[in-house]
C-alpha cells in the first residue's frame, strides 16, 4: 500500500511539473508589445545604413524579458515588395524562430519555407537590437510581414565564450 502511495505521489508531482513547464514556456513570460514601444516597423536603408520606418498597419507583437530572441511581430504594409527590395538591406541568413502556438499569425516553419522558396523576402530591420541579436523582417508580396529577433554572427561566437571576431563591435563587459 505504501508503495502505491509513493508511486501515485510521484505521478502527481511529475504531472504538475509538466504542466508548469508547459505554461512557463508558452505563456508566462510573454507580454503584448504596442508598436510605439518598438519604434514601429523599421528596415535598414541601403543608402544610409540606418533603420527607417515603413508604413504599416495591423501590428501585433509579443516579447519577453527572459531572452533577447523572444520578440515576434506580425503586420501589414501597403509598400510594394519591389520598392522595399530596392530601398532596404536584404538579410542574408534568416532563420525564423518558433513562436508560442497561441501567437497564430507567426508560423516559423511556413515562414522559413517561404523564405527558402523566394515567396517572402527577409530584410534587416535593426542590427544589434541588443549585442549579438538582429531584428529581421520577412515580407510577402501581398504586404503581410513578420519580425523576429535572431542571433547574428558576432553573437554566436561571443555567446559561446570566444572573443569577438574581426569586424564585430566589442562585446559588453558581462560577455567578455
Amino acid at each position: 500500500m505504501k508503495v502505491r502511495i509513493v508511486i501515485v505521489g510521484m505521478i502527481v508531482i511529475a504531472a504538475v511539473a509538466g504542466i508548469a513547464l508547459y505554461y512557463l514556456q508558452e505563456y508566462a513570460y510573454y507580454v503584448d508589445v504596442p508598436a510605439d514601444q518598438v519604434a514601429g516597423v523599421q528596415l535598414v536603408s541601403v543608402s544610409t545604413g540606418a533603420p527607417e520606418p515603413i508604413v504599416f498597419e495591423n501590428f501585433k507583437a509579443i516579447d519577453s524579458d527572459s531572452a533577447p530572441v523572444r520578440f515576434r511581430a506580425c503586420f501589414q504594409t501597403p509598400t510594394s515588395l519591389a520598392t522595399l527590395t530596392e530601398t532596404f538591406k536584404i538579410y542574408e541568413a534568416p532563420v525564423p524562430l518558433n513562436a508560442p502556438r497561441w501567437f497564430d499569425c507567426f508560423d516559423a516553419q511556413t515562414i522559413g519555407a517561404d523564405l527558402e522558396s523566394g515567396t517572402a523576402v527577409a530584410f534587416l530591420a535593426q542590427e544589434n537590437v541588443t549585442y549579438g541579436v538582429d531584428r529581421v523582417a520577412a515580407i510577402y508580396p501581398d504586404g503581410r510581414g513578420v519580425e523576429w529577433n535572431q542571433i547574428n554572427e558576432c553573437g554566436a561566437v561571443v555567446f559561446n565564450g570566444d572573443p569577438a571576431p574581426e569586424g564585430c563591435p566589442p562585446p559588453p563587459e558581462g560577455l567578455q
